[in-house]
């Protein structure tokens, strides 16, 4: 039996996550210290008892998110289920710098300054009102990038994430994103929306934050991870520090590509996928990608019982 240990992207954030966690296992602890310390803040606190519109900020839910799944990981770490037995890491958007920290590409205290540069960076990048993403349900990708070709008229307007073979999300100039719903919808989509989100996350219009994480990642150490991490971008396993690098700061602008990343581990023989930290989102995307696939989600003690059992 092959594994993956998978870590899930924004929206996954709630408040209270990881705190039985912490609580149950010192190990779990000392990585919110070690991530308050690399802060210099109590984003613990704002995690366990905050404010849901405070930590679902993007400077906030980043960190916060990398910090709920590297507890998850260490929790599993003192019961003897580790990184070795691991084939492949992987992570969605923000995730995979979870799963580069979690395969000792980057330091902890590293992760959490890298995802608050970034999280601010991506914020700041299109001012609030001018960007949006729609998640377009039904329609596989090949159709979302043509929807999202006849929406542009000269604004930009990308197929972001490929989450699975039924729901791919596009980004881009607020206008240009309500039309695509609209096209969507007249294809044949099951439903076409706009998200609730603060940016246009995943498309060109990110651009200067992928200006902004290139020069914090050039002065960060990036070492080569201990299990082979399947990128966003290529959907193909990598392990040398300077691929990763360009790969992270092409991540900002370019699409996520996670189904075609789960359809590469299903072809290398992973039969089962470990989803660590809050939430099981990436969990169902999987079933629908590689149905033949056992998931787990990983969150609390009880998770790690079970998978121990």
């Amino acid at each position: 039996m092959s594994r993956a240990f998978v870590f899930p992207g924004q929206g996954a954030q709630t408040i209270g996550m990881g705190r039985a966690l912490a609580d149950a296992y010192p190990a779990a602890k000392a990585v919110f210290d070690e991530v308050d310390s690399a802060l210099g803040e109590n984003l613990s606190t704002l995690i366990w008892e905050g404010d849901i519109a405070e930590l679902t900020l993007t400077q906030n839910a980043q960190p916060a998110l990398m910090a709920t799944s590297i507890a998850a990981l260490r929790a599993l770490e003192t019961e003897g289920l580790g990184l070795d037995q691991a084939s492949f890491v992987a992570g969605h958007s923000l995730g995979e710098y979870s799963a580069l920290c979690a395969a000792g590409s980057l330091t902890l205290s590293d992760t959490a300054r890298l995802l608050r540069i970034r999280g601010r960076a991506m914020q700041e990048a299109v001012p609030v009102g001018i960007g949006a993403m729609a998640v377009l349900l039904g329609l596989d990708f090949d159709a979302a990038i043509a929807v999202a070709a006849e929406a542009a008229q000269g604004e930009v307007c990308q197929a972001a994430n490929d989450n699975d073979p039924a729901q791919v999300v596009v980004s881009g100039h607020k206008a240009a994103v309500e039309r695509a719903v609209d096209i969507a919808k007249a294809r044949g989509a099951k439903r076409a929306m706009i998200l609730p989100v603060s940016a246009p996350f995943h498309c060109a219009l990110m651009q200067p934050a992928a200006h902004v994480m290139a020069e914090a990642l050039a002065a960060t150490p990036i070492l080569a991870p201990k299990v082979p991490i399947v990128v966003n971008v290529r959907a193909e396993a990598v392990t040398e520090p300077d691929r990763i690098l360009d790969l992270l700061i092409a991540q900002v602008t370019g699409s996520v590509r996670w189904r075609e990343s789960v359809q590469f581990m299903d072809r290398a023989g992973v039969t089962e996928y470990w989803e660590l930290g809050a939430g099981k989102a990436l969990s169902g995307m999987i079933r629908r990608i590689a149905p033949e696939a056992s998931t787990r989600a990983i969150g609390t003690p009880d998770d790690i019982a079970a998978a121990k059992a």
